[in-house]
């Protein structure tokens, strides 16, 4: 079975474009371009009844429609977690890519005084003619408004909004070989930190609970409530200790979930992996320190950066290397640029892997 994680809910609506609003009034494409472009020469009535129609058919102008009449900003944006080791990497990453292709990036980092409203609403200050944002929370007004004036691509989890563009890791596939990997060392007391909170805990928990089905082991399904951070990790290691049988695995929703669930394991005296088993998820730095050595899926940065640039630019309308086909041509209405810039949300899941390394090892045998 397919984890909703890695698809839409249902198929993708195709956004309404210039040509279906000619269509609909059996006029030109020419003439509607130059209605929604505030240009010269069509009639009142005509600018009356176009408008109209454009209301009711709900078609949303992009970016790259009005950036042919005003000087482009060459500035994409990005809101994220500074706190989140994974989402900062990308973004180090975004800022170079984009700069290979004349972009700049604008950064609204997310934190506990900061939500998405007001992150979001810094990046449009600065004119930024498409953004990104990690997880964001549900229902933003900012990030609403804001669609419906540049491009926004959604990081982090799939939309239940299928308009929506988003890129996002394949959870299914990285937490069935979490699963089958611990399974192979002979654990079956398999348990999931996680699941509480926003997106993309309860979609992990799902793939999780879906990967222990797959293995034979959905009576062994046992999700212990933990949020994305340390604390949250080391609260859900706490309640897993104190009960009296322990799992012999821990997989953990995140990195960060995964340090806090080390460290009380060690200092409460518990060998890792020689008592229980601990997997994380991003495979981010925190995976690969020394101290940690921890098993942990891969999320592809480079993949995702890609992923999400390409996503951006074609909204724009411009091409990888992030120039204007336009440019140097009878531009005319912008036809070049919108027609590559509507069409169905483009919903990509990047690969997943598992990294191995020393926090896993055979299950502990209770005899």
């Amino acid at each position: 079975m397919t984890d909703p994680a890695t698809r839409p809910p249902g198929p993708a609506r195709r956004l309404p474009t210039m040509k279906d609003v000619a269509d609909h009034l059996g006029v030109s494409r020419q003439l509607v371009s130059l209605v929604l472009r505030g240009a010269d020469g069509p009639s009142a009535e005509s600018r009356e009844r176009i408008l109209a129609a454009a209301r009711e058919l709900g078609y949303r102008p992009n970016a790259s429609a009005r950036l042919l009449r005003q000087s482009s900003t060459r500035t994409l944006g990005i809101a994220f977690s500074l706190g989140n080791a994974f989402q900062v990497k990308v973004v180090e990453r975004l800022i170079a890519a984009a700069g290979e292709r004349g972009y700049r990036m604008a950064l609204a980092p997310i934190h506990a005084g900061r939500g998405t409203d007001e992150a979001v609403g810094s990046l449009m200050e600065q004119r930024v003619e498409a953004l990104a944002v990690f997880n964001p929370e549900p229902g933003p007004e900012a990030l609403a408004s804001a669609r419906g004036v540049v491009p926004v691509l959604q990081l982090g989890e799939w939309s239940a909004d299928a308009t929506q563009d988003t890129v996002h890791v394949d959870e299914a596939t990285g937490l069935r070989l979490a699963v089958e990997h611990l399974v192979g060392l002979g654990h079956e007391a398999i348990a999931f930190v996680g699941g509480r909170g926003e997106e993309p805990g309860p979609a992990r928990a799902r793939a999780y609970e879906e990967a222990m089905r797959q293995a034979g082991l959905g009576e062994r399904i046992d999700v212990v409530p933990s949020d994305l951070g340390e604390e949250e990790g080391a609260e859900a290691a706490r309640t897993a200790l104190a009960r009296a049988v322990r799992p012999t695995a821990l997989v953990c929703v995140s990195d960060h979930a995964a340090a806090g669930v080390l460290a009380v394991l060690a200092r409460a005296g518990v060998a890792v992996p020689g008592e229980i088993s601990v997997v994380g998820f991003d495979d981010s730095r925190i995976a690969a320190l020394s101290f940690h050595d921890l098993t942990s899926v891969h999320q592809d940065v480079d993949a995702t950066v890609e992923a999400a640039l390409g996503v951006l630019l074609e909204r724009l309308g411009v091409g990888d290397d992030g120039a204007d086909p336009a440019d140097g041509a009878d531009a005319g209405d912008g036809a070049g640029r919108s027609d590559r810039a509507e069409g169905a949300a483009r919903v990509i899941a990047t690969p997943a892997h598992l990294v191995v390394r020393g926090s896993t090892g055979p299950a502990h045998s209770r005899g």
